[in-house]
């Protein structure tokens, strides 16, 4: 099939990628606020794995084109492929007049941006024949293995009126599509309220049990326990039943606050949510108030070691990232902060800007330790996972270890004389004795 896809998401690059690798003729347009030229210098986008290999192939292979750089393809297209960001929404109506206006013909459009419930219809009037229709494909990766989310789903969830047109997207993903059917149809409102409704529910899971995690806390309680006794109930499974430091990035954020929008519009305030979003941002300084808790509120000229910016391990974005309001807190206080990070140094640099009480590692996440007092974990990064013990103890001045993922045993941390602080988990006194 013939493709135009335009935007500059993540879904827009992984989208053409892997639909011009199965053989179909891909024109990508990105966004004029993120041309190709700006697209190839952005680390979230050269660190997705397998990602850039599979744009570079489809050029090679000539079924891929991108506007900027190469000619496109002459001749009309089979499917406007839409992956725009909620803040392009004005634009996206323009545009599918443009597209429809140029291209005569059958045409579909198929909605993979995250718009407010109902703009595919609305989209489709726009396509300017009544046998052209539109689709909604809602945006199912995961930042960090985009590429293998779009070629290896667990699902496509299609919001879809219309028998033919679902035929079409079948087809479409065909290759994709082999092991199993992995597409689920659903009228096209309910596959836009499906996508915000999924985000809310896990945000929700999140944040109770950070709630439960400050209970354990209070009641000298391992939260630990409390979690696995949870996930074992077949009613309620483990996943997303980890509490931590707090969520952020681009998407599940951005998400959740359309989905707030939706409930507003609507006329149904939803106390639920805003206690959702508010439980977030108040856990994203449980680490600090573990550290002002720690040194009784003496922070003012103390070094604090941080382990991870991003907002997950395989990104190097920092979009609402908690390690954010971390660093305005502990600047606030007059605390030095020695970071590491794989990946999101340069997007921490971008966004902070020349800070003195800032300095960035981006290679050895020991060298950020030298000279610190206490080591705050917040990006659950895989090299962070099983660190070097004695070289830790050695270095931290004031041997303090803020665990902000709780990836770490308690009891194994303190057998090494360390002061373990983490989310509602505590060391096993029986089980600390020091090394």
């Amino acid at each position: 099939m013939r493709l135009e896809i335009h935007g500059s998401e993540l879904a827009a690059a992984t989208a053409a990628a892997a639909l011009s690798w199965v053989g179909h003729q891909v024109h990508w347009v990105p966004h004029a606020s993120m041309p190709w030229p700006r697209l190839l210098e952005v680390d979230w986008l050269k660190r997705e794995p397998d990602l850039m290999a599979g744009l570079q192939e489809g050029r090679e292979l000539g079924t891929l084109t991108v506007a900027g750089s190469d000619t496109p393809h002459p001749g009309a297209i089979d499917i406007l492929w839409l992956a725009l960001s909620p803040e392009q929404r004005d634009e996206a109506g323009d545009l599918v007049e443009q597209a429809a206006t140029g291209h005569g013909g059958a045409l579909m459009l198929i909605n993979n941006s995250t718009f407010p419930v109902g703009e595919t219809e609305r989209l489709e009037s726009r396509l300017g024949a009544p046998e052209r229709r539109a689709v909604a494909l809602v945006d199912m990766l995961e930042e960090g293995r985009a590429w293998a989310s779009f070629t290896r789903p667990g699902r496509w969830l299609l919001g879809c009126d219309d028998d033919h047109a679902e035929a079409q997207v079948r087809e479409l993903l065909r290759a994709f599509n082999r092991r199993r059917d992995v597409v689920q149809r659903m009228p096209r409102r309910a596959a836009e309220l499906t996508k915000l409704a999924t985000i809310g529910m896990l945000a929700t899971r999140i944040s109770y049990m950070n709630e439960i995690a400050g209970l354990a806390d209070s009641l000298g309680v391992d939260v630990e326990h409390v979690r696995q006794g949870m996930g074992a109930d077949s009613r309620i499974g483990y996943e997303y039943l980890y509490p931590g430091c707090g969520f952020g990035g681009p998407n599940f954020s951005r998400d959740l606050m359309r989905l707030a929008d939706v409930q507003e519009a609507s006329g149904r305030h939803s106390a639920l949510l805003e206690q959702v979003l508010d439980i977030n941002e108040q856990v994203k300084e449980t680490l600090f108030r573990k550290l002002w808790t720690h040194f009784h509120g003496r922070l003012e000229g103390r070094t604090l070691a941080i382990w991870g910016a991003a907002f997950k391990p395989g990104s190097a974005r920092i979009d609402h990232a908690p390690v954010l309001t971390l660093l305005k807190a502990l600047w606030a206080q007059g605390v030095r902060v020695r970071l590491h990070d794989p990946a999101a140094t340069a997007a921490l640099r971008a966004e902070v800007g020349d800070q003195p009480l800032l300095e960035l590692f981006d290679a050895d996440p020991y060298a950020a330790c030298e000279g610190a007092d206490a080591l705050m974990l917040v990006t659950e990064w895989k090299h962070y996972w099983n660190p070097d013990w004695a070289r830790l103890a050695g270095q931290l001045r004031e041997g303090l270890l803020l665990d902000g993922r709780n990836i770490y045993d308690p009891s194994h941390v303190a057998s090494w004389g360390l002061s373990y602080r983490g989310i509602g988990r505590r060391a096993d006194p029986a089980q600390t004795s020091s090394r």
